[in-house]
């Protein structure tokens, strides 16, 4: 097993913060109306329309009229002006406008899946969980840490073979090295600072 605290302590050296991370100063639901928005969708797209939309949008009541030209360049962005509608009448009738801080009840929700309930839980309530979106998956595969085939298969491995202490800071360190090293196609493996523990890239540079 790869030591993830010397993995980890690396890829924390001049990181830039994820789309997430940016969101600190806003609401739980609003934050929540962005990682839902961002599931197909890149950072630096969404990051200005999420921003733009929040300076009118704020409780969940005011997301009940949403309409789809507030969302557009997000991806599937009908679907997802639906998902929030549906989401901000559960949120008030089932939750007195106040998101819940469980998996259970956050995976209940519309438009909410495992990746985005556990992205809740680590940015938002601070709480271990660990959530596992491309890059994660892709990166853990890439070190070795696990050998699986989807990212549902790859969260289970992880919560075996990491120490809870480090399960939320899994999502925000790797997705960081996923979007500026770790690339899907042509992964910058010569300039990458955990090269030696990765047992993908050690064979990609010889």
């Amino acid at each position: 097993m790869k030591d993830p605290d010397k993995i980890f302590a690396i890829l924390k050296r001049g990181r830039k913060k994820t789309m997430l991370e940016q969101l600190e100063e806003y609401t739980p639901f609003q934050r929540l109306v962005a990682t839902i928005l961002s599931s197909r969708t890149k950072d630096p797209t969404t990051l200005p329309i999420v921003k733009k939309l929040f300076e009118k949008y704020k409780k969940p009541e005011d997301f009940l009229e949403i309409k789809e030209k507030e969302l557009f360049g997000i991806g599937f962005y009908r679907v997802k002006t639906r998902k929030i509608r549906e989401l901000s009448r559960v949120i008030i009738n089932n939750y007195g406008g106040i998101v819940p801080d469980d998996f259970e009840s956050l995976v209940s929700l519309p438009g909410v899946g495992r990746k985005t309930a556990n992205c809740v839980l680590n940015h938002v309530f601070r709480k271990p969980a660990v959530a596992v979106d491309v890059h994660v998956h892709r990166i853990s595969n890439r070190i070795g840490w696990v050998k699986t085939r989807t990212p549902e298969e790859t969260e289970q491995k992880l919560m075996k073979v990491l120490p809870k202490r480090l399960w939320i800071e899994v999502n925000e360190l790797l997705v960081s090295h996923g979007q500026k090293t770790c690339l899907s196609i042509r992964p910058r493996c010569r300039n990458c600072n955990i090269l030696v523990y990765c047992d993908y890239g050690r064979q990609a540079v010889h």
